[in-house]
């Protein structure tokens, strides 16, 4: 358990866009959850917010295919499911529009804090997450690497896995951190709602407004 429980769990849809002209007003602070298919970004974001159907999450990669936004009891602040890469079974053109709207949405987002890069802790450090890592380090944005699955893993090659993201992080640059994370077990709940709050609430949280309509 942590303070800012609350806030996460506090977390209600608010919209999906298709583009960057269709999310929500610019103001504010948001952060982006990022991911290739199939790495449990929306589990992920289930299990933060502690709701079962906030995301949608589906066996099938490639699900999440919109900017899908949502609001949490704090003026302004919001959290950001993202388009995962792979988009399994559907034309390239279809792709290349999706990939591109993602672009535009992180280069030209003004009130985007921080991106959470989720990575399946078997597989780290893909072809996607090298492309994120090198943007995150030319538009210095903040990255926080989530190794979900660790379950998966016994604890030896978990730490092992994390301690090679973190090595990456530093040798590229990049202003970033990383943490194991299991939906299963509840294994880094804690520290990612914390980091999260670190981002949101930047220590001042008697200083935000609750909205009293969330």
């Amino acid at each position: 358990m942590t303070p800012f429980d609350s806030i996460f769990q506090s977390a209600h849809f608010i919209k999906s866009a298709e583009k960057l002209s269709q999310c929500p007003l610019d103001q504010g602070i948001e952060v982006a959850f990022a991911g290739r298919s199939n790495a449990g970004k929306s589990t992920a974001l289930n299990t933060l917010t502690n709701q079962k159907k906030l995301a949608r999450t589906s066996k099938t990669p490639g699900r999440t295919q919109l900017i899908n936004c949502f609001g949490l009891n704090l003026e302004d602040r919001r959290l950001i499911d993202l388009p995962g890469y792979g988009f399994a079974k559907v034309p390239i053109e279809m792709k290349k529009v999706w990939q591109a709207h993602m672009q535009d949405y992180l280069m030209n987002r003004r009130s985007l804090a921080g991106v959470i890069l989720v990575m399946d802790i078997r597989h780290p450090l893909k072809e996607f997450d090298e492309m994120m890592l090198n943007w995150a380090k030319a538009n210095n944005m903040r990255v926080h690497v989530l190794l979900t699955k660790s379950d998966k893993l016994k604890r030896g090659p978990a730490k092992s896995a994390k301690l090679q993201v973190e090595r990456t992080l530093k040798e590229r640059g990049v202003d970033g951190s990383a943490q194991t994370f299991s939906a299963l077990s509840g294994d880094g709940v804690d520290d990612l709602r914390i980091k999260l709050a670190d981002w949101l609430v930047f220590d001042n949280l008697d200083d935000i407004p609750i909205s009293p309509n969330a």
